[in-house]
């Protein structure tokens, strides 16, 4: 911090601290149909300019003003759009004829607050050429204005009024934004700004079933066991029919026990086989694995909302510990539902947070753990499918016996035969029957579970969604807490110089992102910051005082202040870089000290939404920076020195006047 004539070099303005997270909310709030009525264009025009992008209202309402819809509202607001984060020197010629030309319809409209509020804006212009205190009633005539009207005027002639006039007026402008600097619970509500809009519900759908390829294969085996086995059984009936009989009912019996309880035993020990040997993602599997980076971001946000969300009793170590395989296993889920191109792990952590609520509850619960893929097979069910497989071995013998007793040596060889072969046809077509019954319930078990998954994963985002959109504040908010903190800042910095408004010839203040940085912006809006670094430049008529400080939005803490004096032909120059791929960079050079890099804005093109025009979101975010003006002020002191200040002066300023 230096306080004397001397310039200082703050570091910091090179960093290259990386920036932490950056989204784009898809909002529709400017958009503008191509066939919009006037009026819609003039309701989007109005947005734009509480919003803090003067530059498109501007066109949006000159637009709906050249298509016939014009009245003392709509001229209020494009007079404002006009003058907004400009002076009026930033004027062009046609600009201020323009102005003109409308100050003198102001007599057409319908009297009302619309046409005071206009006919107090004109005025206004018309004293910027008058001598300070020379204000008359202007300001009690502002002062009766509704409360929006007035507010309005002050935030948007800030660059316009100078001198007595904004002395007069000052206490009023720094009460209020004193007042209004954390309403609507900013601290509260300014994280979810930059929270990214959370991607849909998905769940790990269930595989396709491979049944139908063995249908062909198991109507053969089945076709060929039916007719071996009634190949024995008639030789059985042939030589005993009542004995047969029974043999034949006792066979059918247990053959239908043994394919019951079979089923169930076989799918069990399937899955369990399947579960301990399936090997999902196999990189997965390894927690030490690199993965990508998509990968590896999941992998960071489940150690940290496990290790957040830890069970009553537990130390957040062991938790992680024991449930190491089952993070793995959702890395592995979420990577594979996930994975694709420009999607950013933290549009996923609504879903990683609550699988990790989930998991807490569950184990809360004892189910964590018991998954019925890895259950063992039932005992009872292989008990009796042993014993029906005993019962039916036992009466294909008892089928023999009895073909034995009435038969001659031939009929027995085709019997052994028949046995063999149903045996052998009947082990086939039953592993055949198996694995189509099994990939049934298979399927049926993981559709259940799908859609169970699928329903609790909508109601955890439908319940993220709605908090989020409850909580996110609106442009407006953003725009109202940043110039709130920008007049507080300028008030500061007037106080610790002993200035008032009439020592100023002009001042300007320039808002750039401070690195490290959350970044988010809605659709066709400018790009705002969880941390800003203002640099103030009050001009006077002994030299320039530049006054910078890092804020944090969250709740407007401010870091340390870094201070310069120079005198006007200290500026040797100013340039700015332009480069698509990085940003905009202001460098002032300065004749006795380094020169100074000001990153304004980083580059945004990868950010663009396909109907978005990159030039014209690179304009929108210089001019809420506030570097048009900035760079103009700026660049003509370079130039012309003290020359360009007495140009400038207020008091030299030209008469505006409305036609007659």
């Amino acid at each position: 911090m230096n306080d004397g004539t001397s310039t200082t070099h703050n570091s910091a303005y090179d960093s290259t601290v990386g920036i932490q997270a950056e989204t784009v909310h898809n909002s529709n709030v400017y958009f503008v149909h191509p066939d919009a009525s006037p009026q819609e264009k003039y309701r989007v025009g109005v947005r734009y300019l509480e919003d803090g992008i003067p530059s498109r209202a501007r066109d949006m309402i000159s637009d709906a003003i050249a298509h016939g819809h014009d009245d003392a509202e709509v001229r209020f607001h494009w007079v404002l759009a006009m003058l907004s984060a400009r002076a009026y020197h930033d004027l062009s010629a046609e600009e201020v004829q323009r102005l003109r030309h409308a100050s003198g319809l102001v007599r057409t409209y319908a009297e009302g607050e619309w046409k005071d509020a206009l006919r107090v804006t004109f005025e206004l212009l018309a004293m910027l050429s008058t001598a300070d205190g020379d204000a008359g009633r202007v300001p009690e005539r502002l002062r009766s204005l509704p409360q929006p009207r007035r507010e309005a005027i002050l935030h948007h002639f800030d660059l316009v009024l100078t001198g007595g006039l904004k002395d007069s007026l000052w206490a009023d402008t720094r009460a209020r934004a004193e007042a209004a600097r954390f309403g609507n619970d900013r601290v509260n509500r300014v994280w979810a700004y930059f929270e990214p809009d959370p991607i849909g519900p998905r769940a790990m759908p269930p595989r396709p079933s491979t049944a139908a390829t063995g249908q062909a294969a198991l109507r053969l085996r089945a076709g060929l066991f039916l007719a071996v086995t009634a190949f024995l059984w008639v030789l059985a009936l042939l030589a005993d029919p009542a004995e047969a009989a029974v043999e034949l009912l006792v066979a059918a019996g247990a053959g239908l026990a043994a394919a019951h309880f079979g089923r169930h035993w076989w799918y069990r020990e399937h899955q369990l086989k399947a579960a301990q040997g399936e090997p999902q993602i196999p990189h997965m599997r390894d927690p030490a694995s690199p993965g990508d980076g998509f990968t590896n971001q999941v992998r960071h946000s489940f150690e940290h909302y496990f290790g957040n969300r830890v069970p009553h009793g537990l130390d957040p170590y062991e938790w992680l510990g024991q449930t190491v395989h089952i993070r793995n296993d959702l890395v592995a889920e979420i990577a594979l539902l996930y994975r694709e191109s420009r999607i950013g792990a933290d549009r996923v952590n609504w879903l990683i947070r609550h699988l990790a609520e989930d998991a807490r509850e569950r184990y809360g619960k004892g189910t964590l753990f018991d998954d019925g893929r890895r259950k063992k097979p039932p005992v009872m069910a292989k008990a009796l499918c042993v014993l029906a497989l005993g019962v039916l071995g036992c009466a294909t013998l008892a089928l023999l016996g009895t073909v034995a007793s009435g038969a001659d040596g031939s009929r027995m060889l085709l019997a052994v035969l028949a046995v063999v072969g149903a045996v052998s046809s009947g082990r086939r077509a039953a592993y055949v029957w198996l694995e189509a019954r099994g990939e049934e319930r298979r399927l049926a078990e993981e559709t259940e579970a799908y859609e169970e998954e699928l329903a609790a994963r909508q109601a955890a985002y439908q319940k993220w969604k709605s908090f989020l959109d409850a909580t996110r504040p609106s442009e407006q908010d953003m725009e109202t807490w940043l110039t709130c903190d920008k007049t507080v800042f300028v008030d500061e910095a007037l106080r610790h110089y002993q200035l008032t408004w009439r020592d100023l010839i002009t001042h300007t203040i320039l808002v750039t992102p401070a690195r490290p940085y959350k970044r988010g912006r809605v659709k066709g809006g400018p790009w705002r910051y969880s941390r800003y670094s203002f640099r103030l430049f009050l001009v006077t008529q002994d030299g320039v005082r530049e006054i910078s400080s890092d804020f944090d939005f969250t709740d407007a803490r401010r870091g340390d202040e870094q201070r310069s004096n120079y005198r006007f032909d200290a500026l040797s120059s100013v340039q700015v870089t332009e480069r698509s791929e990085v940003g905009y960079d202001l460098e002032l050079i300065l004749t006795n000290g380094p020169a100074r890099n000001i990153r304004v804005k980083d580059a945004d093109t990868h950010q663009l939404a396909p109907d978005e025009n990159a030039r014209e979101i690179a304009e929108i975010n210089l001019n809420a920076a506030g570097f048009i003006h900035t760079f103009r002020l700026l660049e003509g002191i370079a130039a012309d020195g003290k020359g360009w200040i007495e140009r400038n002066n207020p008091n030299n300023l030209p008469p505006f006047r409305a036609p007659d």
